[in-house]
């Protein structure tokens, strides 16, 4: 059963929590992005590469950190808002890495994760490059990959001032985990290529 929900209203996380039906949403500042249908093999791969190179590191070093995939809500609520009536942000990052125990619940995590990786479909490139950036920047996540299936990964880092530096591109090689120092994933282990 779907929802008719209107897409020009604003709704909060309280509101979110209620949908019941099979659509994948996301709320950006109350307004409803709707989620593409399943991704490709393609993608889930990437993804699943991805997160089990990540699982590796947390478990090997003894982390405290987790690392959760897709669907998982992560609400991003405006000057640490804990109401969800309140809360009009809601987003399912297809990687995210939580290191603070304290932000996760049994609804997802409340707060900026650490770490979030998107990996690129041509139906989410924009969404993720423009505005999904704009919005983990202004909450405070600390390292954001942006993964391109076919040629590489974008890499990134909050500056003291709030802002994400310039990015790196990595193309082949090992990619630094900068919330990890010291920690490299090899861009072949993730991409294969």
């Amino acid at each position: 059963m779907e929802l008719s929900l209107d897409l020009t209203k604003r709704y909060t996380y309280a509101d979110y929590y209620t949908w019941w039906d099979n659509t994948r949403r996301e709320l950006v500042h109350g307004l409803i992005k709707l989620m593409s249908p399943a991704p490709t093999a393609e993608h889930q791969r990437v993804i699943g590469n991805l997160h089990g190179e990540l699982r590796h590191i947390i478990k090997k070093h003894r982390g405290k950190c987790e690392v959760f995939v897709a669907p998982f809500d992560v609400r991003l609520p405006k000057n640490g808002e804990q109401d969800d009536k309140r809360i009009d942000t809601v987003v399912q990052p297809d990687i995210c890495i939580v290191c603070d125990p304290a932000k996760i619940d049994r609804r997802g995590c409340l707060g900026a994760p650490d770490f979030i990786a998107e990996v690129q479909s041509p139906a989410t490139t924009r969404y993720d490059l423009y505005e999904k950036f704009a919005l983990y920047e202004s909450s405070g996540v600390r390292e954001y990959w942006v993964v391109f299936p076919s040629s590489g990964v974008q890499v990134f880092l909050l500056q003291p001032d709030g802002k994400y530096d310039e990015g790196t591109a990595y193309e082949a090689g090992k990619i630094p985990v900068h919330i990890f120092n010291g920690i490299e994933i090899d861009l072949e282990e993730i991409i294969g290529c």
